[in-house]
């Protein structure tokens, strides 16, 4: 065979590994298996949400665009999760906690509020720097969208609701 075709046969092996992995304008990649410690002590983890659809936000008090998110977010949470879908909004290392737990409070938000203060989970996260940033897990623990910045509401809610019906 000659090498330049050997080499086309490579390539397109690997574009159709990609395109395999690569679904939906996602990288279908596990979401690690952290644990979340919330404001108020309690411990939940990633293993413990496996069957549900799951946002993970990285968030931060400071940051004007997660708190111009955490209505949506909040709606987002209360249309789904009667169905079985979770949010946790993890507050940033550099957040204080009396700020997350005030802002929790006076917001009343009614899903799952973890502190990240050592950072790990960032860093599991695949190095989250900026805010807000969120991730939408399937019900098998797979990362299917990654958002930087404050996501498309209209499209997270149809895509939500699409991983909801899936098995």
């Amino acid at each position: 065979m000659k090498p330049i075709v050997k080499a086309g046969i490579g390539i397109a092996f690997v574009g159709a590994l990609a395109a395999a992995v690569f679904v939906g304008g996602a990288l279908q990649t596990r979401a690690p298996q952290v644990d979340y410690v919330s404001i108020k002590g309690e411990h939940t983890s990633q293993a413990a949400m496996q069957g549900k659809v799951v946002l993970v936000n990285f968030w931060a008090t400071s940051c004007s665009g997660c708190v111009a998110e955490m209505p949506k977010l909040v709606d987002t949470w209360g249309k789904y999760h009667s169905q079985g879908f979770e949010t946790v909004a993890v507050a940033m290392s550099y957040d204080e906690p009396n700020y997350v737990a005030a802002f929790t409070n006076a917001k009343q938000l009614p899903f799952f509020v973890a502190l990240d203060s050592s950072g790990d989970l960032a860093k599991q996260f695949g190095e989250v720097t900026m805010t807000p940033t969120s991730f939408l897990i399937d019900k098998h623990g797979h990362i299917v969208q990654r958002y930087l910045g404050e996501p498309d509401i209209g499209q997270l809610q149809a895509l939500i609701e699409q991983k909801l019906k899936e098995a």
